[in-house]
Formats: C-alpha cells, sequence, structure tokens
C-alpha cells in the first residue's frame, strides 16, 4: 500500500474537497480521485462519500482516519531515525499568527542555510491548538505566546521574545498622555478572549481606565490599519515587524508597568526529532538575540 495514497486521504478529509486537496498537494483532482479509488480498492471500502464539489468522510473512512494519521507520522519518524547521525528529515512545526509572520522567516533562513537536509512542515494556528498538538505528538515544537497556565511535564517551553504593552495612536497624537488617550479617545479593543487581549483588559482595569470601546478584534496588523484611519486608539503589544506599509501611526510606552505578551518555542521532550527541535532552538536564539 502506497503511503502517499494514505497521506492524500487524510488531506481530502482535512481539506474538504478533492480540489482543495489537489491544491494542497500540487498535483491535479484527478490525481487525488485516482489515488483515493485506489486505496479503496486495496482496503475494499469506500472512505469519501462524493456530494457535488464537497466530500463527506464515510463510516469506513472514519475509523481508519486516526490510524492513517498515526502510520503516517511513524513513517515520517523513520528518516529520522535513520539519520540519527546526519541532521536531517522533517521537523514539524507549528507557529501562531506573529510569529509566522514575524519571527519565523529569519529563524528559517538560518537554519536551513546551515542545515539542508531539514525539511520543515509548518501548521499555522492560535498558541491554544498548537500546544494541544504538541502534547499529542502531532508536532515536534511550536512558536506560541506563553501559556497561562501550568505546561505538562512532557513538554518544555523557551522565551524567545517580549512584546510589552503600547498605545498605539494616529500620528498626530505623538507626545500625548497615553492614559488620557486610553480614557478619552474611542478604543480598538485587542480580543480579550486572546491571551494578549486579557493582558491588555488586565492593564486598564489596573490602572482603573474606564475606555471608550468602538471595537473588538483579535487582528494587530487590521488595528494598526483602524489607528491609522482614525478610528481610535488602541492598547496592544509591541509585535514584531512586518507590519502593514504606509501607515502614519505612533507607539506610545505606558507610565505604569505592565505584564508583557511573551512568545517562546514550545516542544516535546519525546519527539524522535529532538535534535532538529534542538537546532531550531539555537538559530532562534541567534536570530532574536
Amino acid at each position: 500500500m502506497e503511503t502517499q495514497f494514505l497521506n492524500t486521504f487524510v488531506t481530502v478529509v482535512d481539506r474538504g474537497s478533492m480540489a482543495a486537496a489537489a491544491r494542497s498537494l500540487h498535483i491535479t483532482p484527478a490525481a487525488v480521485a485516482q489515488q483515493i479509488r485506489t486505496l479503496e480498492r486495496e482496503l475494499g471500502a469506500p472512505l469519501i462519500a462524493r456530494a457535488g464539489r464537497t466530500v463527506s468522510v464515510t463510516e469506513e473512512g472514519a475509523r481508519i482516519l486516526q490510524r492513517a494519521r498515526d502510520l503516517l507520522r511513524d513513517v515520517a519518524n523513520l528518516r529520522s531515525v535513520a539519520n540519527e547521525n546526519e541532521l536531517a528529515g522533517e521537523l514539524r512545526l507549528g507557529a501562531c499568527p506573529t510569529a509566522l509572520a514575524g519571527l519565523l522567516p529569519d529563524i528559517l533562513s538560518r537554519m536551513v542555510a546551515k542545515f539542508p537536509e531539514i525539511n520543515v512542515f509548518i501548521k499555522p494556528g492560535y498558541s491554544a491548538d498548537l500546544y494541544r498538538a504538541v502534547e499529542a505528538g502531532d508536532l515536534d515544537a511550536a512558536m506560541v505566546l506563553q501559556a497561562p497556565f501550568a505546561l505538562p511535564k512532557t513538554c518544555n517551553w523557551q522565551l524567545l521574545r517580549e512584546e510589552p504593552l503600547v498605545v498605539l495612536a494616529p500620528a498626530h497624537l505623538a507626545g500625548s498622555d497615553p492614559h488620557q488617550l486610553l480614557r478619552e479617545q474611542p478604543l480598538i479593543r485587542y480580543d480579550r478572549h486572546e491571551w494578549g487581549g486579557r493582558q491588555a483588559d488586565e492593564y486598564l482595569r489596573q490602572a482603573g481606565i474606564v475606555p471608550r470601546e468602538r471595537f473588538e478584534l483579535n487582528a494587530l496588523n487590521a488595528i494598526a490599519v483602524m489607528v491609522d484611519r482614525g478610528l481610535g486608539v488602541s492598547l496592544v503589544p509591541d509585535w514584531a515587524k512586518p507590519w502593514p506599509e504606509g501607515l502614519d501611526v505612533v507607539r506610545i510606552a505606558l507610565p505604569e508597568p505592565g505584564e508583557p505578551r511573551r512568545i517562546g518555542l514550545a516542544w516535546s521532550r519525546s519527539s524522535v526529532r529532538i535534535r532538529l527541535v534542538n537546532v531550531l532552538l539555537e538559530e532562534s536564539r541567534a536570530a532574536l538575540g
């Protein structure tokens, strides 16, 4: 049985359609359909139910789905085990949105230049989901926000960057008192359901500031654009570039200490690719140090 066909099956289930799976796998939809049919013949059971352009997994497909994922992960591990004397293989890495755009490109540029035999699969996502994926063994490591809870003993976390809270305001308000801005200007609030947004909310409460709320969202680049358009001010972590181009905004430091947002690397101690994780950690420290 071709493990590639199993990978195609899992990708179809995850993407929800043959066309989306084909784009992800860089093959044609016809090739995806052929591989699924071949796999179904080999297993003697239908795996995918087709309904127009969308697909759903059958009862038989659902029964083998997790085992297929486990098998694919074990196969991916074989290269790392077989080549344990050299730095080669696939590193499965998660990254939260801020790290994906602002930190990871420079780190990966250093890493692949030194170790060209390392391949990196990158899964974007929110930090809470990525922690669970690391703990479950679906990812070797993830660049995430520091968790507001204790990690299991099977996982480690290393701080890479601290981002203090700043008031983001239109440029013509440069030099203004940041607390006065937060009290008087409409507030574009960083989503309180997210870890970074909770830190901003905690600062406002400790400072006794009751803002005039106008918007609330979890998208730092969009918040910066909204501030530039004169829709209000915001209290956000001073996140890593790149920022949207052409913005006329200022970052104003706060007069009182606040809890910064912390970004770091979480990883599984039991990963068979721990040597690759250590390389990533070393290059992260070098790039951000």
